[in-house]
């Protein structure tokens, strides 16, 4: 595809792989990383890229700078050629959404709290049910997820919401009651139920910053300070290391509704659920508003709706934001 730029008295012509080459040097700030990104060797792509330097008579990148960075003028262009590379995508997504079909390439982001448990209760039915599909997943935490759809790395993406970000789409898929994990020695193991204000903050052991199940337990126990005089502090990647650590009286911790399904029966009478209105978190599909693969999302949601609706029987729930207050 070749787009034409207008002037007053001269016309540029450039294609949509000389656009590309640009956004991809723009992104590694690299021409060698740049071509093997784009499977071209690096003389092709500095020729096609200088050549559009030559035909607009400005710079796009400062090549005297490691690593080679955007010029004034280079960032307004490649923001423009970002605009124009993904229009031009939609082109193909338009005429098969026109005729029904659903697949091709759909890329799909997962937070790490989520993908664990959701993931294999949908994939095995919906590769099945939508074999032309080519679901492309990659696990990324929710500021990961934020900028690549944006740039056009992800078609869309399951995520903890509200977000509150003007360009991105939400369709909430299903409400997530927290889970309390107790151990014996705890004062509050031998109720049937617990409330927020049987939270202490000190004693919660927390997922790792930059989890966004970290930030709601964070904003759920918002007014509860936390001691900075405590002997340890401990915050892990996963929650089965959070689960083994409770075990050992370390404090207690917190988990999403599914991931205690798989727990076994001796973790199971540890869990302690919360009172009504439980605190709960929104799962939702997110995408970029002006996302043309409506299709393939639609059956994603249907997927995943299908089989969450008879995992998650909560209704009375208060959803808890997992954008971290200061």
């Amino acid at each position: 595809m070749i787009v034409f730029i207008f002037a007053s008295n001269f016309t540029i012509l450039m294609t949509i792989t000389q656009l590309q080459y640009v956004l991809a040097v723009a992104e590694h700030k690299n021409f060698t990383l740049a071509a093997e990104k784009c499977f071209v060797t690096q003389p092709t792509l500095s020729m096609q890229i200088q050549k559009i330097e030559e035909e607009l008579a400005i710079q796009i990148f400062d090549r005297t700078k490691k690593p080679i960075q955007l010029t004034e003028i280079g960032q307004k262009i490649v923001n423009q050629a970002k605009n124009i590379v993904n229009e031009a995508d939609r082109i193909h997504d338009i005429v098969e959404q026109q005729k029904g079909f659903i697949g091709g390439e759909f890329r799909l982001g997962i937070i790490p709290t989520v993908m664990p448990t959701l993931l294999p209760m949908f994939l095995n039915n919906f590769i099945k049910k939508y074999p032309k599909v080519k679901l492309i997943i990659e696990e990324l935490n929710t500021n990961e997820i934020i900028s690549k759809l944006k740039n056009g790395h992800l078609d869309a993406a399951i995520a903890v919401t509200p977000l509150e970000d003007e360009k991105i789409k939400e369709i909430v898929l299903y409400f997530e009651p927290f889970v309390a994990y107790v151990p014996e020695n705890h004062s509050s193991f031998k109720k049937q139920e617990i409330t927020i204000d049987d939270l202490d903050i000190n004693e919660i052991l927390l997922l790792q910053d930059g989890h966004c199940f970290r930030d709601g337990i964070l904003n759920l126990c918002k007014n509860k300070g936390q001691n900075e005089n405590n002997h340890f502090q401990i915050e892990s990647g996963s929650f089965e290391t959070l689960i083994k650590l409770a075990d050992e009286g370390l404090g207690t911790t917190l988990l999403p509704y599914l991931h205690t399904l798989d727990l076994n029966e001796k973790n199971k009478t540890k869990l302690r659920h919360f009172a009504s209105p439980k605190p709960a978190r929104e799962v939702s599909l997110i995408f970029p508003k002006n996302e043309l693969k409506i299709h393939i999302i639609d059956a994603l949601r249907n997927s995943i709706s299908g089989v969450v609706r008879g995992a998650i029987a909560f209704q009375n729930v208060e959803i808890i934001s997992p954008i971290q207050k200061k």
